[in-house]
């Protein structure tokens, strides 16, 4: 089969025509439509393409014009057009291309375009005519924002780099395109603006999708995966997005984002850690604001990451730590429940977790209900039970919406997964196995690299202007330094500050 479909196109149209349809088989979506070139009838040809991948005006109108059109084309009693002849005299559709070979033409056809064949040409044409329905750009619903664009990624690709060249209005900015996938054929880009990306990021990130060998591409977490620095580590190496503000800034940075095919998440590299705590509202309301949020959401991460630990540790280990009435308290709730408090705050996380799971993966319309009611009513019961405490369900919940605070989903899945070994820990040793396992923890994360760049920058390694961008967010005529890693470090003129007129004078 692999010969075939190298075949050059110096067959009859009869041939190639069988050639196709041995490839193709039988499959119904397959179109095929005859038709005269130049309206006679010594010349015939046909044309394939995929019923619902194409848009049947387009192809309409390229067989109006072989048909109707350019009669002087064809000299009795041989036809001495040439597809470049036919291009240039009768398609005035720029989209359309010669193509020498039967593999080209069957991955034309199955990418959405249209194969011409004609008698006695050689060569084919195959038109552009992809066509399919495409979903309309909404914000993303798992990255809201308050103040800012509206506008989301789609399954489309082009329509997505259409997105950021709306923003970027620069001639440096660079997509370039491959294909990975043995049968899905899966179109993916690369997106950089050459002046300020990375040296030698480009050509590192071609070099790791060049290395993918796999039958099919069906989705960006694909690639995340292949390509990644840390591939055992959860910590997420490459950053997701389906909002292309957050694009464009990555870009404007000296990023690369990568686009593929049939999914609306785009991946950026190299990323930091702590671009996963910041959001775009930080730049779109004024410093103060951005800078109050950020922090709240600092205090989201580590309440999430550690509350039920440091509880566990502190009711089981280290009473005199806990002020002598809450102490009191939180014995007062224990004092009918069977287990030990690490068991309780286990099983309470695992149920948690089981009721976040549901609500996601039940129908829109009722799982946000069942999954608030019945943690309301299961919590409730478990109280009256004597199976759980009443601070226990208050610390679970607290580090439930803690965990909704962050604004990205993927690394929230991370803290969610490092929760149980720190709460085993430190319920098992106390404050020395709560501490080892942090610190474990954080050595993991000052190891790992995304793309040649420290994990923890501008942290670790610190880089003093980097921090007016990190924990806090200075105003925006004070952020005028790219990372350390782009070209042109500078990223605005001197003397921003507005300046406040004078008084004029009398």
């Amino acid at each position: 089969m692999q010969e075939i479909r190298q075949e050059i196109f110096r067959l009859t149209l009869s041939d190639k025509t069988a050639l196709i349809e041995e490839v193709l088989g039988d499959s119904v979506d397959v179109q095929r439509r005859d038709f005269m070139f130049c309206g006679n009838p010594d010349y015939p040809g046909c044309c394939y393409s995929i019923d619902g991948l194409v848009d049947s005006a387009v192809i309409d109108a390229a067989l109006k014009a072989l048909v109707v059109s350019g009669t002087e084309l064809v000299d009795e009693p041989a036809l001495l057009a040439t597809a470049e002849e036919i291009l240039s005299s009768l398609m005035f559709n720029a989209a359309v291309r010669a193509c020498n070979t039967l593999a080209a033409g069957i991955e034309g056809i199955l990418s959405g375009d249209t194969l011409v064949l004609i008698e006695g040409v050689e060569q084919t044409l195959l038109i552009s005519s992809k066509g399919w329905k495409d979903r309309s750009v909404e914000e993303p619903a798992s990255e809201n924002n308050t103040r800012g664009p509206r506008d989301g990624f789609t399954e489309s690709i082009r329509t997505n780099t259409a997105l950021v060249r709306r923003r970027i209005k620069d001639p440096m900015l660079r997509v370039e395109g491959m294909v990975i996938g043995t049968r899905s054929k899966t179109d993916v880009n690369i997106a950089y603006i050459q002046d300020l990306v990375k040296i030698g990021l480009v050509d590192e990130v071609k070099q790791r999708l060049s290395r993918i060998k796999i039958d099919a591409i069906l989705e960006s977490g694909y690639i995340e995966e292949m390509i990644e620095d840390a591939p055992f580590s959860p910590f997420n190496t490459l950053q997701s997005t389906e909002r292309p503000d957050k694009v464009a800034s990555a870009l404007l940075e000296g990023r690369i984002a990568i686009f593929t095919d049939n999914t609306p998440v785009v991946l950026i590299a190299p990323t930091y850690f702590w671009q996963f705590i910041q959001a775009p509202d930080d730049y779109y309301n004024r410093y103060w604001v951005g800078t109050f949020f950020r922090m709240v959401r600092y205090v989201a991460f580590l309440i999430s990451l550690t509350l039920p630990s440091i509880y566990v540790m502190l009711v089981s280990f280290h009473h005199e730590m806990i002020p002598t009435s809450l102490a009191l308290t939180i014995a007062s709730g224990r004092e009918v429940v069977p287990f030990p408090v690490l068991l309780e705050a286990v099983l309470m996380e695992l149920a948690f977790e089981l009721m976040r799971e549901a609500g996601l993966r039940m129908p829109k319309p009722i799982g946000q209900a069942v999954s608030i009611v019945g943690s309301l009513i299961i919590g409730q019961a478990a109280v009256q039970a004597g199976l759980v405490s009443p601070f226990m369900v208050i610390v679970v919940a607290i580090t439930g919406i803690s965990s909704f605070a962050i604004p990205s989903y993927s690394s929230s899945l991370a803290l969610r997964i490092f929760r149980f070994p720190l709460l085993i820990a430190s319920g098992s040793f106390g404050l020395l196995g709560f501490s080892g396992m942090f610190f474990i923890l954080l050595l993991h994360a000052l190891s790992i690299r995304s793309f040649g760049e420290p994990y923890l920058a501008p942290v670790s390694p610190f880089q003093q202007e980097a921090q007016r961008d990190m924990m806090l967010r200075l105003p925006m005529w004070m952020l005028d330094e790219r990372p350390a890693f782009a070209q042109d470090t500078k990223r605005m003129s001197e003397h921003q500050k507005p300046q406040v007129p004078k008084e004029p004078q009398p």
